[in-house]
């Protein structure tokens, strides 16, 4: 958040005035979280806070296979779905998980599902291969190494990962050069994937300051601080 109101200061605003806006924000998230906190102390009833909106996603891209319905291609070395898709997600100071969670790509029809995958770190991934021939999972990507080796649909147990490292990971089939998936790995536990037009929703968000960024490809970040408070619906379009 400090980063994006610095920037406006590069932009020619006074960098008092942009450290007082700051800090504005930071008050009203810590008076939002206190009233939420009070109220529960009360026995009354609150709810958590909404974030829905639009993302201008780019222009459908030309595709090299057509027989999936989401897939990953590289425009000038930039990855990406197809159909374009963007992950929206919130950033800020969360509690660990209690448990962590287990999650699965699977492979079938010669495709991962889903091509895009946002997880939180430390969440495990499980590889279900549905196809009737081999499959063989693997990745070079600097936040995650591995190669799962061939294995068919009765494997036991269900060959995983756990992504430890935060980052974008690039999966492969050794087998199959076509399939291409990613893996996005966050530092929070509120992140939800938009449709085809954009659209997204997160829900039973925590009261306070943060920023919500969007992820549109493995080079293009989106950025705005927020201001949430219970019991409200708050809408961010990114145009």
């Amino acid at each position: 958040m400090k980063k994006f109101l610095l920037s406006s200061y590069q932009d020619g605003l006074s960098r008092r005035w942009v450290g007082s806006i700051y800090e504005a924000i930071q008050e009203l998230g810590t008076w939002a979280w206190r009233v939420g906190s009070c109220l529960g102390l009360l026995g009354i009833s609150v709810e958590a806070a909404t974030i829905e909106g639009r993302i201008s996603l780019p222009k459908v891209r030309v595709a090299p296979v057509i027989n999936q319905r989401y897939e990953i291609i590289a425009t000038g070395g930039v990855l990406g779905t197809n159909p374009p898709l963007a992950v929206v997600y919130l950033e800020g100071k969360f509690a660990g998980a209690a448990t962590p969670a287990v999650v699965q790509m699977i492979q079938r029809e010669m495709a991962f599902v889903p091509a895009l995958l946002p997880v939180r770190i430390g969440t495990k991934v499980e590889f279900p291969n549905l196809d009737p021939g081999f499959h063989n999972i693997f990745s070079f990507s600097l936040a995650k190494r591995f190669d799962l080796g061939r294995y068919r649909s009765d494997e036991k147990p269900v060959p995983s990962q756990v992504f430890d490292a935060l980052g974008l990971v690039t999966l492969r089939c050794d087998i199959h050069e076509h399939m291409r998936a990613l893996v996005l790995v966050l530092d929070t536990p509120y992140f939800t994937i938009t449709d085809e037009e954009g659209s997204f929703r997160l829900i039973d968000l925590p009261a306070g300051g943060y920023t919500l960024k969007v992820w549109l490809d493995s080079k293009t970040m989106r950025e705005r601080p927020v201001v949430l408070v219970r019991d409200a619906a708050l809408r961010m379009d990114f145009p």
